[in-house]
């Protein structure tokens, strides 16, 4: 599996390790940057990995900045991309099983290195169910497509 990462400063050691442990389990890593703990912009790096997964360059993405908050919202404006920041082992899990999630978001400033290490894994390991997530999934599709289109969409059914 391809995966694109990318960091800010405040991530940058958290994101090498990462990519460590990603070349361990026989990944191929696209690394973005952050190169060094020099200050820069995270929409900067998160537009980058966001586009790799949008544009099938890479099957997943991983970003991390101090709250993983900035790189979440950056993200998820990029259509296609479903980016889910986690801050343990369970939400890493149910962002794959549920919600079939593509760039996994970390928090550089506030989560341990070994529970990183531990949502990475269970987030690469987790498969999408899919069934009643796969039309909610759908739903959000039909939603970025409309919006690209300029057309207003269906919106929230009523009941």
């Amino acid at each position: 599996m391809k995966i694109a990462i990318g960091s800010d400063h405040r991530g940058f050691e958290a994101k090498e390790r990462v990519k460590s442990l990603l070349t361990e389990l026989g990944m191929e890593v696209i690394d973005h940057g952050a190169r060094s703990r020099d200050s820069c912009d995270y929409p900067d790096l998160a537009i980058l990995v966001a586009r790799d997964v949008a544009e099938d360059r890479a099957q997943r993405g991983v970003l991390i900045c101090g709250t993983g908050l900035g790189m979440s919202i950056t993200a998820n404006k990029v259509p296609g991309v479903r980016a889910a920041l986690c801050h343990d082992e369970l939400t890493a899990q149910f962002s794959r099983r549920h919600n079939d999630a593509n760039v996994l978001c970390l928090a550089g400033d506030l989560v341990g290195d070994a529970l990183i290490r531990r949502m990475v894994q269970v987030w690469l390991q987790t498969d999408f169910e899919g069934g009643r997530h796969a039309r909610r999934l759908s739903k959000i599709s039909d939603f970025e497509q409309h919006q690209r289109n300029g057309r207003p969409s269906g919106g929230a059914a009523s009941g």
